[in-house]
């Protein structure tokens, strides 16, 4: 069993040194799940948390909302906690994921 923990250990050491090596172009979000070790079930949460706010912009551009804050609280307060708000999107606007949210989300930051 020891052999395997190690082993484990081994090849989580060499991914991080292979990440450290590779420029993403464009690719940026996908490395950011990779760093922050997130499950598939954690993007795939991730994605519907995207698609839940991305309706709610759309409703709320219907109505003629220009104050998005709302979005951009639930956005961080339902973030998976693996990942830092300003660094994600920022990676998810540099890959063009959820590109109208991610600048929208954006404009909180600054």
């Amino acid at each position: 069993m020891d052999e395997l923990k190690e082993r484990i250990e081994r090849l989580e050491y060499h991914q991080k040194l292979l990440l450290d090596m590779i420029q993403p172009i464009n690719k940026d979000f996908d490395l950011l799940i990779i760093k922050r070790r997130l499950a598939e079930r954690e993007v795939k949460e991730f994605y519907q948390l995207c698609e839940e706010l991305s309706a709610e912009m759309e409703k709320q551009k219907a109505e003629k909302f220009v104050f998005h804050f709302p979005l951009f609280k639930q956005f961080t307060s339902r973030l998976n906690g693996k990942l830092q708000p300003e660094e994600t999107i920022r990676a998810c606007l540099k890959q063009n994921i959820y590109p109208e949210l991610m600048k929208i989300l954006w404009l909180n930051i600054k």
